[in-house]
Formats: C-alpha cells, sequence, structure tokens
C-alpha cells in the first residue's frame, strides 16, 4: 500500500484501469528507473500487474498490459558475495572464528554458520522452539524462510555442542542469538559482519553470506551429490507442488553429509 500510495497513485491512480496501456504503465516505472531504483521498479510493475490479473478474472479489464513490459526493466546486476573457499584459508578462518573474543552468542553465530551455512537472516533469528536435540534437527518454519517453505537443518554433534553451550546464555529467552541491546531483538546482520571484520577480513574476502558459498563449493569439490547439496542450502523449487513436499527430501543422505561435513572442517581446522 506504501508503494501504491507514493509511487503509482500519482501518476495513475485516477485513469480507468480498462483504457490504460503499457506506455502508461511505463510513466510510472521508467522514472524509478532513471533514478537507479530498479528494485523498486521492478516491484511496482510486479503490483501493477497484480491488480490487473484481479481486474481481469473479475471482469473490470478485458487484458493485463503489464504482460507487454516483459524486459522492459534493465536485469538485475548478479551480486557476487566474498567468501574464503581455499581449503587452508578456511581452516585458519575456523581458527580466528575459535580465537576470537566478545559477546558470546556473536562468537556462536560465527562457529555455527559453516556447520549449518543457512541464510544469514535464518540464523541470525532462530529461534529455540524450532530445535529438537533428541531427533538433532533444527526446523524453520516456512514463514521465516526466502522460499515460503519449511527446510530441516540436521545437526552435526558438533553443531549441537555449541548450541547446549549457547543455551546457558540465551536459552530461558525465545532468541538464539539475542541483541547486545535487548532480549526482544536478534543480532543485527551489520554486528555480525563487524566480527569478521575486527578478524581482518575485508569486504573482498569474506562477508556473512560467504558461509554458504564456502560450504557449496567444498562439499562439490568433495564429491557430494549436488542434488543433496542445493536440498540443504534451500534452494528454490520451481514446480509449487513438489516445494510443498521437498523439505524432507535426501533427509539421511544429508544427515550423513552434515555429520561428515563437521567432521571435516574439524580436521580442517586441526591441521597446520
Amino acid at each position: 500500500m506504501y508503494r501504491l500510495e507514493k509511487y503509482i497513485f500519482p501518476i495513475i491512480g485516477k485513469e480507468h484501469i480498462a483504457r490504460m496501456e503499457a506506455q502508461d504503465i511505463l510513466k510510472v516505472i521508467q522514472p524509478i528507473e532513471k533514478k537507479g531504483q530498479n528494485e523498486t521498479a521492478r516491484r511496482l510493475l510486479q503490483i501493477i500487474g497484480q491488480i490487473y490479473r484481479f481486474a481481469v478474472i473479475t471482469g473490470r479489464a478485458k487484458r493485463n498490459p503489464v504482460t507487454d513490459l516483459h524486459g522492459a526493466i534493465r536485469p538485475r546486476k548478479v551480486t557476487h558475495r566474498a567468501a574464503i573457499t581455499e581449503p587452508k584459508k578456511v581452516a585458519q578462518l575456523l581458527r580466528n572464528i575459535d580465537d576470537s573474543e566478545g559477546y558470546f552468542p556473536i562468537i556462536c553465530a560465527l562457529k555455527l554458520a559453516p556447520l549449518v551455512f543457512v541464510r544469514p537472516t535464518e540464523l541470525r533469528a532462530a529461534e529455540w522452539s524450532e530445535f529438537d536435540f533428541e531427533t538433532s534437527e533444527w526446523r524453520i518454519p516456512a514463514t521465516r524462510l526466502k522460499m515460503k517453505q519449511m527446510h530441516i537443518v540436521p545437526l552435526s554433534k558438533q553443531a549441537v555442542k555449541i548450541l547446549k553451550e549457547l543455551q546457558e546464555f540465551s536459552g530461558n529467552g525465545k532468541l538464539l542469538f539475542p541483541s547486545i541491546r535487548t532480549v526482544t531483538r536478534p543480532l543485527a546482520d551489520a554486528t555480525v559482519l563487524n566480527a569478521i571484520r575486527r578478524m581482518g577480513y575485508t569486504k573482498d574476502e569474506m562477508c556473512t553470506h560467504g558461509f554458504r558459498s564456502l560450504a557449496s563449493t567444498l562439499l562439490n569439490e568433495l564429491g557430494y551429490n549436488r542434488d543433496w547439496i542445493e536440498r540443504q542450502l534451500a534452494h528454490g523449487e520451481r514446480n509449487d507442488v513438489r516445494a510443498a513436499y521437498n523439505y524432507a527430501e535426501y533427509l539421511p543422505e544429508r544427515r550423513r553429509m552434515m555429520q561428515e561435513w563437521a567432521d571435516y572442517l574439524g580436521k580442517l581446522k586441526a591441521e597446520k
């Protein structure tokens, strides 16, 4: 509604929906795109398209002119997030994390990141109610996931050990990683990122999202099944019906892979 009121209504809000053409819609989109706000322009086009689909379904318009604007917005630039993937450098990163000092939840978040390699937002906002130590599973609800489908993270023995230690610190609350200022909000991404910077890693070397690339690269190099890796990374499933059921796909294989991965990182870290 905010985007409608700020960008769309002032330009075409009083126009009759059945009389507008693609060029009328471009009057909304192009000025935003020229400012370099490509993502906003893309979202505005998406909103207008949704309204038109509803208009067609309910007989208020005969067609959706947004379909004529495919390719009108410049494609999104692919951003390559910095990540350490060379085994020797990964080993040093793990040792640096172990040697780091500071707010305990931040250190635990950094220790868990390479073991579970979920998205940074999913890790930082983790809640104790999502963890089952009897089955050694972390079940992230669909509401917290980018792809809006539940995701199961098998927990290695090493991950459980870290969680048990963290439980003594924040186990009485809702969040695993509460903010330094308040227990009702999770750590900010910048807070975790700053901890990586304090270890001496620049923005071109490592970021919070880099633990996913680290795991993906090395697991593929170690010869694990690509489907297991992709499922564990919770990459989107294009088939909506299949997506509703695939959260447990390859679970026995992924469980074994996650424990072997944790063992591999432990050996890597121990090698001098």
